[in-house]
């Protein structure tokens, strides 16, 4: 699946890109004489870490409340390298069923210097099935903004007919184009398993200048299941030796990824191994290897991550590095309070990475 987001609408006028590098400029130049592009979303490669992005059914689950920063960088030697930055906060509610969140991500790069920005809230209700099972169900919400920078374009009518250059362009100039997405989501986990399926995009908003360049639907299944060595409790301190194979699969716009992930965990220090693209077919060439490490100790949780290429596109503009930074709050006396009272609801035993 393509990690870019690609600018989404189309000039009339013929265009060329002042960037100095020769194949950038004739990606984008491409991009733009299309009748119309579709964007996809960003995806992230510590996808626990970021988990409102991946389903809005996480929300309040592993802890009481947190707040989580993410930033990626992707393809750092191109001219305008792909960053994304994420902000996301959720909160558990009194009653235990459920739980808000906040979820803000912004996208910038690429030679047009594409800037993407898109806040919303999330909010899930948590369940119990019978003893050891349990359910989530979410719902996502949010408000977009997209648009590209000119100062990157010199159009044709900025050069007379000696070439030599001549002052504005009388080229029409976009406003940013705003729209409205909706998302959903769903978690069945155990003690030791878990699975989700996710939907975003449901009503498939419109981000350019014509009707078809769209943000397509985006089907997103996870799951996995954690093998406990031992799990300990001792003065309010958890300690954990545990393995996790885990599965993915991404759906949208016609491109599909699968992934295959194993973490191991011996508290306070988690390391994982994804492989991105293991289900490879005619045309699915993009494939790499994301090492993980993560710390986490008290109510702090910090981690990094790096994509490696294993395709020769990638091997030659450069991997991506990815950071998250977690602070996270949950109260064990009043855990055992709720355990007691019968309102309490475990957490899903995936990776926090």
């Amino acid at each position: 699946m393509r990690a870019t987001v690609l600018p989404v609408f189309s000039p009339r006028r013929r265009t060329r890109l002042a960037a100095p590098c020769a194949t950038l400029a004739a990606t984008l130049t491409g991009f733009l004489a299309a009748p119309s592009v579709q964007a996809q979303d960003v995806f992230f490669s510590q996808p626990y870490a970021t988990r409102l992005h991946l389903n809005p059914a996480f929300t309040g689950l592993l802890d009481d409340y947190s707040v989580t920063l993410a930033y990626r960088n992707q393809y750092p030697t191109l001219i305008g390298t792909l960053q994304s930055s994420q902000l996301a906060a959720d909160y558990r509610l009194q009653d235990q069923r459920s739980a808000v969140g906040l979820l803000i991500n912004a996208d910038r790069g690429g030679g047009l210097d594409m800037t993407r920005f898109e806040g919303g809230f999330t909010y899930a209700y948590h369940s119990k099935l019978s003893r050891g099972a349990y359910v989530s169900a979410g719902a996502h919400a949010a408000y977009g903004s997209q648009s590209i920078s000119y100062s990157n374009l010199v159009f044709g009518d900025q050069y007379d007919a000696d070439g030599q250059y001549v002052g504005n362009s009388a080229e029409r100039v976009y406003d940013p184009k705003r729209y409205f997405t909706l998302g959903i989501g769903g978690l069945l986990y155990t003690e030791q398993a878990w699975f989700g399926i996710a939907a975003s995009h449901l009503n498939q908003p419109v981000v350019g200048r014509a009707d078809d360049a769209v943000l397509p639907f985006r089907l997103g299944l996870h799951g996995g299941y954690k093998y406990y060595f031992r799990k300990t409790t001792v003065k309010r301190v958890y300690h954990e030796v545990s393995l996790s194979p885990t599965v993915a699969y991404t759906y949208q716009g016609g491109s599909d990824r699968a992934e295959i992930g194993l973490y191991g965990t011996w508290t306070p220090l988690t390391a994982g191994l994804i492989w991105r693209g293991a289900a490879p077919g005619p045309g699915k060439t993009q494939q790499s290897l994301v090492a993980l490490l993560g710390l986490g100790w008290g109510g702090f949780r910090f981690a990094y991550s790096y994509d490696v290429s294993l395709s020769r596109f990638s091997r030659e503009v450069g991997g991506a590095h990815e950071l998250t930074l977690c602070l996270q709050k949950i109260d064990l006396l009043e855990a055992g309070y709720r355990r007691l009272r019968r309102k309490n609801y475990a957490a899903p035993p995936c990776p926090t990475f």
